[in-house]
């Protein structure tokens, strides 16, 4: 007779300060393309460009418009969804690439010891080449490793990997204001912040991966009790955990 199915527990990711200034890394780097934010949405008025929607692994590199994604700058709604539509066959199905997406390696400067994770004070996860196979190793499910463009300055410079990580599950609303507007239809602005104790929307969990942002929130990283146990079993540091709540 078979036992009851095992429970998942999620965990918010954050950067372990402590275990960050063992190390003497330091970096200056952005992604190699982006989307324009837009400027004075026509649904409501705003002038933004969002942050936690990066896809590392989005190749632009082949598309003859791809100089028209170097520059960071707000751009009329008519023209941000004409760059938007270049894009989307390169990404994932389903991506909604708010304002502000960016795609390609991180390019820029760095220097010094990396942890085996950092990163995360940015919304995204730089991680060792060590760290990765290890992670691959212990059955760590949807990780996509990205190559970076970081120039060192040492002569023998760590290789790391850029953690592709998708917008999946939800908050759910319980966390959230009461009286939240919807997001803007026609640019999807929610005008609320992360709250300060998120609770996870277990109907929206994705249930193929180990590893992802909430979709709501998308500088909220958010790892799977099997991503914890991993990176803990293997002693790699960079990372703290916060168990998330999760309600159906």
């Amino acid at each position: 007779m078979r036992g009851p199915t095992p429970v998942t527990c999620y965990f918010e990711l954050r950067n372990d300060k402590a275990a960050q200034a063992l190390y003497s890394a330091d970096y200056n780097a952005t992604h190699k393309w982006k989307l324009p934010g837009i400027k004075d949405c026509p649904g409501c008025g705003a002038t933004w460009g969002g942050w936690g929607h990066q896809y590392p692994a989005v190749d632009l590199s082949n598309l003859p418009e791809r100089g028209e994604f170097e520059e960071a700058r707000p751009e009329p709604f008519d023209e941000l969804t004409r760059l938007r539509e270049l894009v989307r066959p390169l990404v994932p199905p389903g991506s909604r690439l708010p304002p502000g997406t960016s795609f390609g390696p991180l390019v820029g400067t760095a220097t010094g010891r990396f942890a085996p994770f950092s990163g995360l004070e940015s919304c995204w996860i730089l991680v060792r080449r060590d760290a990765f196979d290890s992670l691959q190793a212990a059955g760590v499910r949807g990780l996509l490793g990205c190559k970076t463009e970081l120039r060192f300055r040492q002569k023998t410079p760590p290789e790391l990997l850029e953690l592709q990580i998708e917008p999946r599950g939800q908050l759910h609303r319980d966390c959230l204001p009461p009286d939240m507007e919807p997001p803007c239809a026609t640019c999807g602005r929610l005008g609320v912040r992360l709250p300060d104790d998120p609770i996870l929307d277990g109907a929206s969990l994705p249930t193929d991966t180990d590893l992802f942002r909430a979709g709501n929130f998308s500088t909220l990283l958010i790892g799977t009790d099997r991503f914890k146990d991993a990176v803990e079993q293997g002693g790699w540091t960079g990372i703290s955990f916060r168990e998330l709540p999760v309600r159906s």
